[in-house]
């Protein structure tokens, strides 16, 4: 069925998308120099970079998912009703199908979000890692 595919190749490509800031992130914070910026915006801004990349996968893949399975079912539906069909295996096929749009879209969305928790929680400890050296440091004269 079409829809599987299309459906499909939008959710591996949102995958890739953010499995991919995810590890720019990464290894961004392992090597970043928290003592080169000036100003907490400066490094929250920067720490913060292409995280809503990932926000956005995540909160979006299980509604593309929901669009698929739809489709997928209308699809299903129309062609039983041209058809003329009541052979259950057919039918039962065809939604199989348009229900793994769903599950597809879950399966990006859950790993996504674990992610980005993570690399905020990350961002967050970086900055107050700053603000605990600014402190120490102490107001300059």
């Amino acid at each position: 069925m079409w829809v599987e595919y299309v459906f499909m190749g939008i959710m591996l490509g949102m995958s890739l998308v953010a499995g991919y800031v995810f590890f720019e992130r990464l290894f961004f914070y392992r090597r970043v120099d928290i003592s080169s910026f000036s100003t907490r915006a400066g490094l929250e801004r920067e720490l913060t970079k292409g995280l809503y990349i990932i926000a956005s996968v995540a909160s979006n893949a299980p509604y593309v998912g929901l669009l698929g399975t739809v489709i997928g079912i209308m699809h299903t539906f129309q062609v039983m009703g041209r058809e003329g069909i009541g052979d259950t295996l057919r039918i039962m096929v065809g939604l199989a199908l348009a229900l793994k749009a769903t599950a597809m879209g879950l399966l990006v969305a859950i790993p996504a979000g674990i992610a980005y928790n993570y690399l905020l929680r990350r961002a967050r400890d970086l900055l107050y890692q700053w603000e605990d050296t600014r402190q120490k440091e102490g107001p300059k004269t």
